[in-house]
Protein backbone atom coordinates (compact mmCIF):
# COMPACT_ATOMS: atom_id res chain seq x y z
CA UNK A 1 0.00 0.00 0.00
CA UNK A 2 2.84 2.29 1.14
CA UNK A 3 5.04 1.82 -2.12
CA UNK A 4 2.10 1.77 -4.35
CA UNK A 5 1.10 5.56 -2.74
CA UNK A 6 4.96 6.65 -3.09
CA UNK A 7 4.77 5.20 -7.23
CA UNK A 8 1.37 7.01 -8.04
CA UNK A 9 3.07 9.99 -6.40
CA UNK A 10 6.05 9.95 -8.76
CA UNK A 11 4.41 8.73 -11.80
CA UNK A 12 2.33 11.83 -10.88
CA UNK A 13 5.51 14.12 -10.53
CA UNK A 14 6.93 12.44 -13.97
CA UNK A 15 3.66 13.95 -15.57
CA UNK A 16 3.34 17.33 -14.53
CA UNK A 17 6.76 17.60 -15.94
CA UNK A 18 5.11 17.09 -19.45
CA UNK A 19 3.35 19.64 -21.70
CA UNK A 20 0.37 20.59 -20.48
CA UNK A 21 -2.04 23.14 -21.93
CA UNK A 22 -3.65 25.74 -19.51
CA UNK A 23 -7.03 24.38 -19.82
CA UNK A 24 -5.42 21.41 -17.84
CA UNK A 25 -4.34 22.68 -15.12
CA UNK A 26 -7.22 22.49 -13.08
CA UNK A 27 -7.81 18.66 -13.80
CA UNK A 28 -4.06 18.01 -13.11
CA UNK A 29 -4.59 19.78 -9.74
CA UNK A 30 -7.44 17.49 -8.86
CA UNK A 31 -6.11 14.34 -10.21
CA UNK A 32 -2.90 15.29 -7.40
CA UNK A 33 -5.16 15.77 -4.56
CA UNK A 34 -6.71 12.86 -4.75
CA UNK A 35 -3.11 10.96 -3.81
CA UNK A 36 -3.07 12.69 -0.63
CA UNK A 37 -6.15 10.75 1.01
CA UNK A 38 -4.50 7.62 0.01
CA UNK A 39 -1.06 8.93 1.38
CA UNK A 40 -2.98 9.82 5.00
CA UNK A 41 -4.69 6.65 4.67
CA UNK A 42 -1.82 4.77 5.11
CA UNK A 43 -0.38 7.34 7.51
CA UNK A 44 -1.68 5.52 10.52
CA UNK A 45 -0.12 2.12 9.71
CA UNK A 46 3.44 3.88 9.22
CA UNK A 47 2.77 5.46 12.54
CA UNK A 48 1.69 2.56 14.76
CA UNK A 49 4.72 0.74 13.06
CA UNK A 50 7.29 2.89 14.39
CA UNK A 51 5.74 3.97 17.62
CA UNK A 52 6.19 0.59 18.52
CA UNK A 53 9.79 1.34 18.47
CA UNK A 54 9.93 4.57 19.17
CA UNK A 55 8.39 4.05 22.73
CA UNK A 56 11.51 3.79 24.54
CA UNK A 57 10.64 5.81 27.95
CA UNK A 58 13.14 8.69 29.27
CA UNK A 59 12.89 9.61 33.08
CA UNK A 60 11.36 12.41 33.74
CA UNK A 61 12.99 14.63 36.08
CA UNK A 62 11.17 16.36 39.45
CA UNK A 63 12.56 18.11 41.93
CA UNK A 64 12.95 16.57 45.91
CA UNK A 65 13.63 20.21 46.98
CA UNK A 66 11.50 20.73 50.15
CA UNK A 67 11.26 24.63 50.97
CA UNK A 68 11.34 25.61 54.71
CA UNK A 69 8.13 26.88 56.13
CA UNK A 70 9.19 29.40 58.18
CA UNK A 71 13.30 30.90 58.56
CA UNK A 72 15.28 30.36 61.10
CA UNK A 73 16.57 33.68 62.26
CA UNK A 74 14.55 34.29 65.15
CA UNK A 75 13.25 37.73 65.11
CA UNK A 76 12.04 37.22 61.29
CA UNK A 77 8.53 38.25 60.86
CA UNK A 78 5.77 35.36 59.45
CA UNK A 79 3.50 38.34 58.26
CA UNK A 80 2.32 37.78 53.66
CA UNK A 81 5.41 39.17 52.01
CA UNK A 82 4.59 43.20 51.16
CA UNK A 83 5.18 43.19 47.63
CA UNK A 84 3.62 46.51 46.77
CA UNK A 85 6.44 48.18 49.21
CA UNK A 86 8.77 45.92 48.25
CA UNK A 87 8.57 47.47 44.36
CA UNK A 88 10.05 50.84 45.51
CA UNK A 89 11.89 49.45 48.15
CA UNK A 90 14.84 52.49 48.16
CA UNK A 91 12.12 54.83 48.93
CA UNK A 92 11.10 54.00 52.37
CA UNK A 93 15.02 54.88 52.95
CA UNK A 94 13.60 58.59 52.71
CA UNK A 95 16.63 60.12 50.79
CA UNK A 96 15.23 62.18 47.60
CA UNK A 97 19.14 61.38 45.85
CA UNK A 98 19.02 58.00 46.00
CA UNK A 99 15.78 57.99 44.66
CA UNK A 100 16.91 59.80 41.68
CA UNK A 101 20.44 58.10 41.69
CA UNK A 102 18.15 54.75 40.69
CA UNK A 103 15.63 56.16 38.58
CA UNK A 104 18.23 57.39 36.63
CA UNK A 105 20.20 54.24 36.65
CA UNK A 106 17.05 52.16 35.96
CA UNK A 107 16.80 54.38 32.55
CA UNK A 108 19.95 54.36 31.31
CA UNK A 109 21.70 51.51 32.71
CA UNK A 110 24.47 49.89 29.87
CA UNK A 111 23.35 46.44 31.59
CA UNK A 112 19.94 47.31 31.39
CA UNK A 113 19.62 48.09 28.24
CA UNK A 114 21.79 44.99 27.05
CA UNK A 115 19.30 42.73 28.95
CA UNK A 116 16.77 44.56 27.02
CA UNK A 117 18.64 43.75 23.41
CA UNK A 118 18.25 39.91 24.67
CA UNK A 119 14.85 39.96 25.18
CA UNK A 120 14.58 41.42 21.24
CA UNK A 121 16.58 38.82 20.63
CA UNK A 122 15.06 36.06 22.01
CA UNK A 123 10.93 37.37 21.05
CA UNK A 124 12.53 36.84 17.63
CA UNK A 125 13.88 33.36 18.03
CA UNK A 126 10.44 32.81 19.04
CA UNK A 127 9.01 34.12 16.10
CA UNK A 128 11.50 31.50 14.26
CA UNK A 129 10.23 28.80 15.52
CA UNK A 130 6.74 29.58 15.40
CA UNK A 131 7.15 30.38 11.19
CA UNK A 132 7.85 26.74 10.99
CA UNK A 133 4.56 25.83 11.60
CA UNK A 134 3.23 27.34 8.32
CA UNK A 135 3.86 26.74 4.52
CA UNK A 136 6.01 28.61 3.16
CA UNK A 137 6.03 30.06 -0.12
CA UNK A 138 8.52 31.03 -2.69
CA UNK A 139 8.53 31.99 -6.43
CA UNK A 140 11.10 31.97 -8.95
CA UNK A 141 12.11 33.32 -12.88
CA UNK A 142 14.53 31.73 -15.14
CA UNK A 143 15.03 32.55 -18.66
CA UNK A 144 17.73 31.13 -21.39
CA UNK A 145 19.31 31.63 -24.75
CA UNK A 146 20.45 29.28 -27.25
CA UNK A 147 22.32 29.98 -30.77
CA UNK A 148 23.21 26.96 -32.82
CA UNK A 149 25.47 27.29 -35.84
CA UNK A 150 25.46 24.27 -38.78
CA UNK A 151 27.25 24.65 -41.53
CA UNK A 152 23.97 22.19 -42.71
CA UNK A 153 20.78 24.09 -40.81
CA UNK A 154 22.31 27.60 -40.83
CA UNK A 155 22.37 29.55 -37.83
CA UNK A 156 19.29 29.22 -35.38
CA UNK A 157 18.42 30.83 -32.49
CA UNK A 158 15.56 29.54 -29.40
CA UNK A 159 14.66 31.29 -25.87
CA UNK A 160 12.48 30.53 -23.18
CA UNK A 161 11.23 31.93 -20.12
CA UNK A 162 9.27 30.33 -17.27
CA UNK A 163 7.75 31.26 -13.98
CA UNK A 164 6.58 29.33 -11.13
CA UNK A 165 4.89 29.72 -7.48
CA UNK A 166 6.42 27.16 -5.05
CA UNK A 167 4.83 26.06 -1.69
CA UNK A 168 6.41 23.54 0.83
CA UNK A 169 4.94 22.57 4.39
CA UNK A 170 5.30 20.24 6.84
CA UNK A 171 2.88 18.89 8.68
CA UNK A 172 3.51 19.09 12.44
CA UNK A 173 2.31 15.61 13.07
CA UNK A 174 3.06 14.26 16.43
CA UNK A 175 3.87 18.01 17.79
CA UNK A 176 8.18 18.10 17.48
CA UNK A 177 7.83 21.82 15.88
CA UNK A 178 5.02 22.72 18.77
CA UNK A 179 7.63 21.58 21.21
CA UNK A 180 10.33 23.58 19.68
CA UNK A 181 7.55 27.01 19.82
CA UNK A 182 7.08 26.26 23.65
CA UNK A 183 11.24 25.70 24.25
CA UNK A 184 11.99 29.14 22.48
CA UNK A 185 8.60 30.78 24.36
CA UNK A 186 10.45 29.57 27.82
CA UNK A 187 13.43 30.83 26.18
CA UNK A 188 12.29 34.14 26.15
CA UNK A 189 10.26 34.31 29.81
CA UNK A 190 13.60 33.46 31.12
CA UNK A 191 15.15 36.39 29.34
CA UNK A 192 12.70 38.64 30.87
CA UNK A 193 13.21 37.45 33.94
CA UNK A 194 16.76 37.70 33.78
CA UNK A 195 15.84 41.43 33.00
CA UNK A 196 14.11 41.47 36.12
CA UNK A 197 16.56 40.00 38.10
CA UNK A 198 19.15 42.80 36.43
CA UNK A 199 17.35 45.70 37.49
CA UNK A 200 17.29 43.59 41.17
CA UNK A 201 21.11 43.96 40.94
CA UNK A 202 21.17 47.17 40.11
CA UNK A 203 19.66 49.15 42.22
CA UNK A 204 21.01 47.20 44.77
CA UNK A 205 24.72 47.90 44.02
CA UNK A 206 23.35 51.92 43.53
CA UNK A 207 21.69 51.93 46.62
CA UNK A 208 25.49 50.00 48.76
CA UNK A 209 27.55 52.52 46.72
CA UNK A 210 25.56 55.42 47.90
CA UNK A 211 25.63 54.28 51.36
CA UNK A 212 29.36 53.70 51.09
CA UNK A 213 29.70 57.28 49.26
CA UNK A 214 27.42 58.88 52.81
CA UNK A 215 29.29 56.57 55.37
CA UNK A 216 32.71 58.16 54.24
CA UNK A 217 31.43 61.57 53.92
CA UNK A 218 30.22 60.67 57.58
CA UNK A 219 33.83 59.12 58.73
CA UNK A 220 35.35 62.25 57.34
CA UNK A 221 33.54 64.54 59.33
CA UNK A 222 34.28 62.35 62.16
CA UNK A 223 38.19 62.83 61.91
CA UNK A 224 37.42 66.60 61.17
CA UNK A 225 35.60 66.62 64.17
CA UNK A 226 38.40 65.15 66.00
CA UNK A 227 40.91 67.29 64.09
CA UNK A 228 39.34 70.17 65.60
CA UNK A 229 39.44 69.06 69.57
CA UNK A 230 43.00 67.71 69.07
CA UNK A 231 44.47 70.93 67.90
CA UNK A 232 42.69 72.58 70.70
CA UNK A 233 45.05 69.36 72.77
CA UNK A 234 47.69 71.23 71.10
CA UNK A 235 47.26 74.81 71.50
CA UNK A 236 46.73 73.84 75.50
CA UNK A 237 50.07 72.20 75.62
CA UNK A 238 51.79 75.25 73.96
CA UNK A 239 50.23 77.24 76.59
CA UNK A 240 51.11 74.93 79.37
CA UNK A 241 54.76 75.01 77.72
CA UNK A 242 55.14 78.66 78.01
CA UNK A 243 53.93 78.95 81.12
CA UNK A 244 56.26 76.44 82.08
CA UNK A 245 53.55 73.67 83.58
CA UNK A 246 54.55 71.20 80.47
CA UNK A 247 57.50 69.98 78.31
CA UNK A 248 57.93 70.14 74.73
CA UNK A 249 57.82 66.21 74.53
CA UNK A 250 54.29 66.92 75.95
CA UNK A 251 53.41 69.50 73.29
CA UNK A 252 55.16 67.54 70.37
CA UNK A 253 53.52 64.04 71.53
CA UNK A 254 49.82 66.34 71.00
CA UNK A 255 51.03 67.18 68.05
CA UNK A 256 51.86 64.11 66.31
CA UNK A 257 48.68 62.37 67.20
CA UNK A 258 47.04 65.76 65.53
CA UNK A 259 48.65 64.78 62.47
CA UNK A 260 48.40 60.89 62.73
CA UNK A 261 44.61 61.74 62.20
CA UNK A 262 45.27 64.42 59.87
CA UNK A 263 46.85 61.35 57.49
CA UNK A 264 43.80 59.65 57.42
CA UNK A 265 41.74 62.65 55.23
CA UNK A 266 43.65 62.00 51.73
CA UNK A 267 42.23 58.50 52.39
CA UNK A 268 38.88 59.54 52.80
CA UNK A 269 38.76 61.99 50.16
CA UNK A 270 40.00 59.12 47.50
CA UNK A 271 37.33 56.85 48.68
CA UNK A 272 34.23 59.65 48.12
CA UNK A 273 35.38 60.34 44.68
CA UNK A 274 36.00 56.87 43.66
CA UNK A 275 32.49 56.11 44.84
CA UNK A 276 31.12 59.20 43.10
CA UNK A 277 32.49 57.91 39.78
CA UNK A 278 31.15 54.20 40.32
CA UNK A 279 27.65 55.67 40.58
CA UNK A 280 28.03 57.38 37.86
CA UNK A 281 29.36 54.02 36.28
CA UNK A 282 26.56 52.08 37.13
CA UNK A 283 24.00 55.22 35.72
CA UNK A 284 25.46 55.05 32.47
CA UNK A 285 27.15 58.23 32.56
CA UNK A 286 30.85 59.88 32.53
CA UNK A 287 33.31 60.08 35.98
CA UNK A 288 31.78 63.60 37.46
CA UNK A 289 28.25 63.48 35.95
CA UNK A 290 26.79 63.08 39.07
CA UNK A 291 28.94 64.88 40.98
CA UNK A 292 26.78 68.03 41.06
CA UNK A 293 23.52 65.71 42.47
CA UNK A 294 26.19 64.42 45.07
CA UNK A 295 28.01 67.52 46.06
CA UNK A 296 26.04 68.09 49.36
CA UNK A 297 26.58 65.58 52.17
CA UNK A 298 23.53 63.80 53.51
CA UNK A 299 23.63 61.33 56.39
CA UNK A 300 23.74 58.02 56.11
CA UNK A 301 20.18 56.52 54.85
CA UNK A 302 17.91 55.25 57.91
CA UNK A 303 15.96 52.11 57.15
CA UNK A 304 12.91 51.39 58.05
CA UNK A 305 12.03 49.98 61.56
CA UNK A 306 9.82 46.89 60.26
CA UNK A 307 9.62 45.19 57.72
CA UNK A 308 7.19 42.26 56.69
CA UNK A 309 9.23 39.61 54.66
CA UNK A 310 6.53 36.34 54.48
CA UNK A 311 7.54 32.85 54.35
CA UNK A 312 10.06 31.45 51.96
CA UNK A 313 7.81 30.21 49.57
CA UNK A 314 6.55 34.10 49.04
CA UNK A 315 10.17 34.63 48.59
CA UNK A 316 10.77 31.93 45.91
CA UNK A 317 7.64 33.44 43.98
CA UNK A 318 8.72 36.85 44.39
CA UNK A 319 12.52 36.55 43.15
CA UNK A 320 13.03 36.76 39.48
CA UNK A 321 16.07 34.42 39.19
CA UNK A 322 14.04 31.45 40.59
CA UNK A 323 11.22 32.13 38.30
CA UNK A 324 14.06 32.69 35.53
CA UNK A 325 15.42 29.07 36.52
CA UNK A 326 11.71 27.71 36.43
CA UNK A 327 11.19 28.59 32.79
CA UNK A 328 14.79 27.16 31.77
CA UNK A 329 13.72 23.55 33.31
CA UNK A 330 10.49 24.28 30.76
CA UNK A 331 12.40 24.84 27.92
CA UNK A 332 14.58 21.92 28.50
CA UNK A 333 11.45 20.04 29.21
CA UNK A 334 10.41 20.94 25.89
CA UNK A 335 13.32 20.23 23.68
CA UNK A 336 13.52 16.64 25.31
CA UNK A 337 10.26 15.98 24.30
CA UNK A 338 10.74 17.40 20.57
CA UNK A 339 14.11 15.05 20.46
CA UNK A 340 11.84 12.40 21.35
CA UNK A 341 9.54 13.12 18.45
CA UNK A 342 12.27 12.67 16.14
CA UNK A 343 11.65 9.06 15.97
CA UNK A 344 7.87 9.60 14.54
CA UNK A 345 6.83 9.62 10.67
CA UNK A 346 7.49 13.34 8.98
CA UNK A 347 4.51 14.21 6.25
CA UNK A 348 6.32 17.20 3.97
CA UNK A 349 3.38 18.58 1.35
CA UNK A 350 4.74 20.56 -1.33
CA UNK A 351 3.56 22.26 -4.63
CA UNK A 352 4.30 23.77 -7.49
CA UNK A 353 2.44 25.89 -10.30
CA UNK A 354 4.56 27.11 -13.46
CA UNK A 355 4.46 28.65 -16.87
CA UNK A 356 6.84 28.67 -19.97
CA UNK A 357 6.67 30.90 -23.05
CA UNK A 358 8.91 31.28 -25.47
CA UNK A 359 9.17 35.35 -25.07
CA UNK A 360 9.01 37.09 -21.40
CA UNK A 361 5.80 38.97 -23.07
CA UNK A 362 4.14 35.95 -22.95
CA UNK A 363 4.82 34.86 -19.42
CA UNK A 364 0.97 36.01 -19.01
CA UNK A 365 -0.29 33.96 -22.20
CA UNK A 366 2.11 31.56 -21.80
CA UNK A 367 2.20 28.37 -24.51
CA UNK A 368 2.85 25.69 -21.41
CA UNK A 369 1.45 25.63 -17.95
CA UNK A 370 2.10 22.68 -15.02
CA UNK A 371 0.86 22.50 -11.83
CA UNK A 372 2.22 19.08 -9.66
CA UNK A 373 1.73 17.97 -5.53
CA UNK A 374 3.51 15.90 -4.15
CA UNK A 375 3.35 14.32 -0.58
CA UNK A 376 6.42 12.94 1.12
CA UNK A 377 5.98 10.46 3.92
CA UNK A 378 9.50 9.49 5.69
CA UNK A 379 10.18 8.06 8.69
CA UNK A 380 13.68 7.03 10.51
CA UNK A 381 14.75 3.13 10.30
CA UNK A 382 18.76 3.10 10.86
CA UNK A 383 21.09 6.36 11.93
CA UNK A 384 23.26 4.71 14.19
CA UNK A 385 21.83 5.87 17.49
CA UNK A 386 21.91 9.68 16.40
CA UNK A 387 18.44 10.18 17.40
CA UNK A 388 19.12 8.05 21.02
CA UNK A 389 22.12 10.24 21.53
CA UNK A 390 20.42 13.42 21.03
CA UNK A 391 17.51 12.68 22.94
CA UNK A 392 20.44 11.51 25.90
CA UNK A 393 21.82 14.89 25.35
CA UNK A 394 18.65 16.78 26.08
CA UNK A 395 17.54 14.91 28.94
CA UNK A 396 20.59 15.70 30.32
CA UNK A 397 20.60 19.20 29.90
CA UNK A 398 16.74 19.00 31.37
CA UNK A 399 19.00 17.35 34.56
CA UNK A 400 21.19 20.18 34.81
CA UNK A 401 18.62 22.70 34.35
CA UNK A 402 16.10 21.51 37.23
CA UNK A 403 19.77 21.13 39.37
CA UNK A 404 20.53 24.36 38.68
CA UNK A 405 16.69 25.91 39.80
CA UNK A 406 17.57 23.82 42.68
CA UNK A 407 20.59 25.50 43.47
CA UNK A 408 18.89 28.55 42.95
CA UNK A 409 16.30 28.06 45.33
CA UNK A 410 19.07 27.01 47.91
CA UNK A 411 20.91 30.62 47.03
CA UNK A 412 17.79 32.73 47.60
CA UNK A 413 16.98 31.14 51.11
CA UNK A 414 20.42 31.62 51.97
CA UNK A 415 20.41 34.94 51.34
CA UNK A 416 17.68 35.75 52.62
CA UNK A 417 18.55 34.35 55.86
CA UNK A 418 22.02 35.67 55.78
CA UNK A 419 20.48 39.28 55.71
CA UNK A 420 18.16 38.67 58.18
CA UNK A 421 21.22 37.65 60.34
CA UNK A 422 23.21 40.92 59.41
CA UNK A 423 19.82 43.07 60.12
CA UNK A 424 19.57 41.98 63.30
CA UNK A 425 23.39 41.68 64.32
CA UNK A 426 24.19 44.99 63.33
CA UNK A 427 20.95 46.45 65.04
CA UNK A 428 22.46 44.75 68.35
CA UNK A 429 26.20 46.45 67.56
CA UNK A 430 24.76 49.74 66.82
CA UNK A 431 22.87 50.05 69.99
CA UNK A 432 26.21 49.05 72.16
CA UNK A 433 28.26 50.88 70.00
CA UNK A 434 25.58 54.18 70.57
CA UNK A 435 26.45 53.82 74.22
CA UNK A 436 29.92 53.65 74.20
CA UNK A 437 30.17 56.48 72.19
CA UNK A 438 28.58 58.65 74.30
CA UNK A 439 30.54 57.33 77.78
CA UNK A 440 33.50 58.28 75.36
CA UNK A 441 32.78 61.65 74.86
CA UNK A 442 31.91 62.19 78.18
CA UNK A 443 35.22 60.77 79.19
CA UNK A 444 37.52 62.87 76.49
CA UNK A 445 35.06 66.12 77.93
CA UNK A 446 36.44 65.62 81.61
CA UNK A 447 39.79 64.49 80.65
CA UNK A 448 40.38 67.49 78.64
CA UNK A 449 38.97 69.93 81.52
CA UNK A 450 40.91 68.01 83.98
CA UNK A 451 44.08 68.49 81.86
CA UNK A 452 43.53 71.98 81.64
CA UNK A 453 43.08 72.60 85.70
CA UNK A 454 46.48 70.47 85.59
CA UNK A 455 45.01 67.44 87.54
CA UNK A 456 45.79 64.82 84.78
CA UNK A 457 48.40 64.29 82.71
CA UNK A 458 48.42 64.61 78.69
CA UNK A 459 48.56 60.85 78.07
CA UNK A 460 45.06 60.16 79.72
CA UNK A 461 43.50 62.94 77.53
CA UNK A 462 45.60 61.58 74.34
CA UNK A 463 44.02 58.13 75.26
CA UNK A 464 40.28 59.39 75.41
CA UNK A 465 40.66 61.18 72.26
CA UNK A 466 41.87 57.85 70.50
CA UNK A 467 39.38 55.83 72.41
CA UNK A 468 36.30 58.63 70.73
CA UNK A 469 37.51 58.61 67.40
CA UNK A 470 37.73 54.78 67.11
CA UNK A 471 34.16 54.29 68.43
CA UNK A 472 32.69 57.01 66.73
CA UNK A 473 34.38 55.52 63.42
CA UNK A 474 32.84 51.83 64.42
CA UNK A 475 29.65 53.85 64.77
CA UNK A 476 29.56 55.23 61.42
CA UNK A 477 30.86 52.05 59.39
CA UNK A 478 28.06 50.31 61.70
CA UNK A 479 25.22 52.56 60.55
CA UNK A 480 26.31 51.53 56.84
CA UNK A 481 26.68 48.24 57.66
CA UNK A 482 22.94 48.26 58.80
CA UNK A 483 21.86 49.88 55.94
CA UNK A 484 23.59 47.59 53.71
CA UNK A 485 21.69 44.74 55.57
CA UNK A 486 18.84 45.95 54.47
CA UNK A 487 19.89 46.64 51.06
CA UNK A 488 20.65 43.14 51.16
CA UNK A 489 17.56 42.15 52.51
CA UNK A 490 15.55 43.72 49.82
CA UNK A 491 17.73 42.55 47.29
CA UNK A 492 17.43 38.84 48.58
CA UNK A 493 13.58 39.05 49.30
CA UNK A 494 13.09 39.66 45.47
CA UNK A 495 13.38 43.54 44.76
CA UNK A 496 9.99 43.89 43.41
CA UNK A 497 9.75 43.12 40.17
CA UNK A 498 7.53 40.21 38.54
CA UNK A 499 6.62 39.27 35.47
CA UNK A 500 3.65 41.31 36.55
CA UNK A 501 5.40 44.47 37.08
Amino acid sequence: MIFSSFFRLFMFSKGCRDTLQPGHIHDLCAMNLKILPCLLRCLPSVAAAFFVAACTSVKRHESDLAVPGKWQEKGSSSVPLNTGALAKWWQRFNDPVLNQLIAESLQSSPDLRTAMARIDESRARRGVEKSTLFPSIGTGASGRGERTDSKLAGVSTSEGYGASVDVSWELDLFGKLRQNVRAASADLAQTTENYYGAQVTLAAEVAEAYVDLRAAEAQLEVYQRNLSTRGDTVQITRWREEAGESTTFETQQAASTLEQARATLPTLKQTISQTKNRLALLAGKTPGSLDSMLAKARRIPQPPSMLAIGIPADTLRQRPDVRAAERGVEAAVARTKSAQRERYPTLSLSGSLGVDALKAGSLFSPEVAAASVLGNLSAPIFNAGRITQTINIQSSQEKQALIAYESTVLQALSEVENALIAVNRTAERLSTLNGAVASAKEAATLASQSYEAGQVDLLQVLDTQRTLLSLEEQQTATIGDRASAHIQLYKALGGGWSSQG
